[in-house]
């Protein structure tokens, strides 16, 4: 599954409410990865070293699903295709990342995600 930063963002700062079924997905074996335009997103925060640091552990920045130019050209096709597409130019890269490597996608905001075609959502609820 591609991990979204929201699930980073409630897994790893703050009160972490999301860590626990994080947690729960790595012991079930569940293979998460994070795309390196989610590590951009994730790292421009206001994050501690501590929380980089989990997020190194979990999500190591070498291991990250590159952002190519078969993401590209794709993010490009859903900019021209959804409706509202500016201000959602990260989301749609994210997807585009998802769609090139056939992951389903893990995020808290399906709200945002749910008229890019093409693209999986994924539940661990």
């Amino acid at each position: 599954m591609l991990v979204d930063t929201s699930i980073l963002v409630e897994s790893l700062t703050g009160p972490r409410q999301l860590y626990p079924l994080l947690w729960r997905a790595l012991d079930r074996g569940q293979k998460l990865q994070i795309p390196t335009i989610v590590l951009y997103e994730w790292r421009r925060g206001p994050r501690t070293e501590p929380e980089i640091a989990i997020q190194e552990i979990l999500f190591p920045s070498a291991s990250a699903i590159l952002f190519g130019v078969h993401e590209a050209v794709i993010a490009a096709r859903l900019y021209q295709q959804v409706s509202r597409s500016r201000g959602r130019e990260m989301d749609l890269a994210i997807a585009a990342c998802a769609i090139a490597h056939e992951i389903p996608l893990w995020t808290l905001n399906r709200g945002d995600f749910k008229d890019i075609p093409g693209l999986a959502l994924a539940s661990l609820d």
